[in-house]
């Protein structure tokens, strides 16, 4: 018979072992509910990323994905407005019509690349899921959409270039005041490409987003390489609202021994105006697609 069950008292030494014991239990069941209140605290997340660092990177990864997909369409883009320059030659002599027709085809490079591919490009990109990938990056829409527009943009520099230097050559114009390029790719590259940018974006289906882009770059075909004075009245309209037309008037007005250079910074001005507006625009149309 044990002397717990004859009523005997327990030995002192037993007895502070078994509080000892639950006193054991106790802390260790405290420890784990400390754990667990601290398990529920959540971690704190990153510093979001800064607008410019944010946008270098984007436009540096923008600029080597497609530096290999894109350099024979731009190739493609050049000898299409040359050719055309050409074909022009054969009905145009000199004059205003002649620097009408260098300016809108040095300009349909720029629409070509960032009207009509960016759209396809953000078309595809939201058809396949890709805008999942953007949004789960810290990083600002903004800077997803001017990067990816710089990217594309920067590939119309060497074509536009080419195409103003031959049509010079062709039409035999001054190139004294070619260096207005330097303002005008840019320019209308980010009114361009932000356009795209919105078409590619909203358009509903990736067929549709090509379609936009394509009947896009034939309005910057029609409507900036014809010279506007033989236009009727109706189409002079819908030419006003296109936004690289104030890009080949500037350059178009450079052309000249004199130019009035108020007026190719007015407008130069207007088609800033526009890149904006543009740009805005294509930032909301990425958040509104992006959240669907």
């Amino acid at each position: 018979m044990s002397g717990a069950s004859a009523g005997l008292p327990s030995a002192p030494g037993a007895s502070s072992g078994a509080s000892g014991t639950s006193g054991a239990s106790g802390a260790s069941s405290g420890a784990s509910g400390a754990s667990g209140e601290a398990g529920d605290i959540p971690a704190p997340l990153a510093a979001r990323a800064r607008l410019l660092p944010a946008l270098a990177a984007v436009y540096r990864a923008q600029l080597s994905r497609a530096r290999v997909a894109r350099i024979p369409l731009l190739f493609v883009a050049t000898f299409q407005s040359i050719g055309i320059m050409i074909l022009m030659r054969g009905v145009v002599d000199g004059g205003s019509e002649a620097r009408a027709v260098v300016a809108g085809s040095s300009v349909l490079v720029v629409a070509f690349v960032a009207l009509n591919l960016l759209a396809q490009y953000f078309g595809q990109l939201r058809a396949s899921g890709g805008l999942d990938h953007y949004a789960t990056l810290p990083v600002p829409p903004s800077a997803v959409v001017l990067g990816a527009a710089a990217a594309y943009a920067s590939f119309t520099v060497p074509g536009t270039i080419v195409t103003a230097v031959m049509g010079s050559v062709l039409f035999q114009l001054p190139m004294t005041h070619l260096w207005i390029l330097l303002a005008v790719i840019p320019l209308s590259g980010a009114a361009l490409a932000g356009l795209g940018a919105v078409l590619g974006l909203l358009a509903p289906r990736q067929e549709l987003a090509t379609l936009c882009g394509q009947l896009g770059m034939s309005a910057a075909l029609l409507l900036g390489v014809l010279p506007a004075d033989r236009m009727p009245q109706v189409v002079s309209y819908a030419r006003d609202l296109l936004p690289s037309t104030y890009g080949v008037e500037a350059l178009a007005r450079a052309f000249d021994g004199q130019p009035d250079w108020w007026v190719v910074c007015a407008d130069l001005g207007v088609c800033a105006g526009v890149a904006v507006v543009s740009l805005a625009a294509a930032t909301w149309a990425y958040r509104r697609a992006a959240v669907r």
